[in-house]
């Protein structure tokens, strides 16, 4: 197996309010090997954004690191200074975000945009850039780049704009590529073209890919392993195949329960009561305590942390009991 090419370890995201300080982020640990698309997914509010923010060193103030650190290619880069940190971000750290439009310069073509980043980190000539420019909007799949490449965004699709970010975020050969919710502002048939895009993009460019989303159907087609996020946690992360379909917490359990099934004829999907706490109203034990049909006492004193589950690793209390010492019912839900 290659040695990971991004290390989360331990990270902590902190906001100091008036009212005392809100911990975002709490204990966040994961890797991503050189092409591998590791996708990360959960409520809105469970932390994924700001994970990549975090990696991409675009904490939006007074939000900080307060704790772990984030290493790419063995470099820590979490306590870099701020110019040091926008050299890696570009060469190294690439970024797709959910609205190409606020990615993209409105007054300047995007020959013109892809020409300068390629400039600033390659060092490159105008003829040389402009080149590169025309062959990685070819690679993205634009048509008549050699025309287009002089047109301006709103002169482009939402799924063409899409494209020529990803041709941004590729423009300087980055080794990882922080991708936020890429596909969310696109209809069905482009966001499967686009992940078709950026699966293959990967593999030809050995990147190593965090993809974030709340859409489980991108997750099974696009990735390889998936973290599941819950109040600003990692509740279940390992092999998609096995999250998906033999989840080890009962949060990730609820999360497949309310995909429909081809395959089934329910007529009601399943659903989680409740919804997640506030920052600042996170409860004792397991965040996922109030709304665990699973529950038991040890949930509601004791956090628990990542742990062997099968083929996965998760914080759940019910991975740690012995079957014989565990309600039969738990056991059987849990494995469910």
């Amino acid at each position: 197996m290659a040695a990971p090419l991004l290390e989360v370890k331990n990270l902590r995201v902190e906001f100091p309010t008036r009212r005392g300080t809100l911990r975002a982020l709490d204990d966040i640990s994961f890797d991503i090997a050189p092409g591998e698309i590791l996708g990360v997914v959960g409520e809105s509010g469970a932390g994924k954004s700001l994970t990549g923010a975090a990696i991409i060193g675009l904490l939006e103030p007074p939000g900080r690191v307060a704790a772990g650190e984030i290493r790419l290619a063995g470099q820590r880069i979490d306590n870099l200074p701020h110019d040091k940190m926008r050299e890696i971000r570009g060469r190294q750290i690439g970024a797709i975000f959910q609205d190409p439009l606020t990615s993209l310069n409105p007054l300047v073509t995007i020959g013109a945009q892809l020409i300068e980043t390629i400039q600033v980190h390659l060092h490159l000539s105008y003829e040389q850039a402009r080149k590169r420019a025309v062959h990685l909007l070819q690679e993205t799949g634009i048509p008549a780049a050699e025309q287009r490449i002089d047109q301006y965004p709103h002169q482009f699709s939402g799924g063409m704009r899409q494209r020529v970010v990803i041709a941004l975020a590729l423009a300087a050969e980055p080794k990882l590529i922080v991708a936020d919710e890429p596909t969310t502002a696109l209809d069905v048939s482009i966001q499967a073209q686009i992940i078709s895009l950026l699966k293959r993009l990967t593999k030809d460019h050995g990147a190593a890919v965090m993809l974030v989303t709340h859409d489980m159907g991108v997750i099974a087609e696009s990735c390889d392993r998936v973290a599941v996020m819950y109040a600003g946690r990692v509740a279940e992360i390992g092999p998609v195949a096995d999250v998906i379909h033999r989840p080890k917490h009962p949060y990730t359990a609820g999360l497949m329960g309310s995909i429909p099934s081809m395959d089934s004829d329910r007529e009601r999907l399943m659903q989680i009561d409740g919804a997640m706490p506030r920052l600042n109203a996170i409860p004792n034990g397991c965040a996922f305590n109030p709304r665990c049909p699973k529950v038991f006492d040890r949930c509601r004193v004791e956090r628990p942390d990542l742990m062997p589950a099968g083929a996965t690793r998760a914080a759940c209390w019910l991975n740690a009991m012995e079957p014989a010492a565990a309600p039969a019912a738990m056991v059987t839900g849990a494995n469910a």
